[in-house]
């Protein structure tokens, strides 16, 4: 076996060609993976988005059995929380935790009756516009 060869002191490390070389194939990397991941985050929160309404939806639901009818749009979500002055049938609150926002910080909007049901549960999605696509599409109940 041979020995290590021999540097003077003070030359140990890396050169500027190797440190280059090394920074130019992380910057590769990034460039490929950096969109992907970021492109995951948007789906995440879609998908975080129709679980919240579906899990919204099995609330009005058990409202629905206890009271007879969904809450009206003046009542909105909070009758799954907190019993309407004038219900004498609320068994709740409906939901474990409090009312949560949407994945994009906004809340929920909730309209009955609905444009396309008994009930419109939806978010704006990420624009917080009416319409849009991909990300910025609004999600609901239908």
């Amino acid at each position: 076996m041979l020995p290590p060869p021999h540097r003077p002191a003070g030359r140990r490390g890396f050169t500027l060609l190797e440190l280059l070389v090394v920074l130019v194939i992380v910057g590769l990397l990034a460039g490929f993976v950096g969109p992907r991941l970021f492109a995951q985050l948007g789906k995440s929160e879609v998908k975080v988005a129709r679980a919240q309404i579906d899990a919204l939806g099995k609330a009005l639901d058990q409202y629905r059995l206890d009271i007879g009818r969904y809450p009206d749009s003046a009542q909105g979500l909070a009758a799954l929380q907190a019993a309407p002055g004038d219900e004498s049938r609320w068994q709740g609150p409906y939901l474990a935790k409090a009312l949560p926002p949407d994945p994009w910080g906004r809340p929920y909007l909730y309209r009955s009756p609905g444009e396309h049901g008994e009930y419109d549960l939806y978010t704006l999605g990420r624009d917080g516009a009416p319409g849009g696509e991909g990300d910025n599409a609004d999600l609901g109940n239908w």
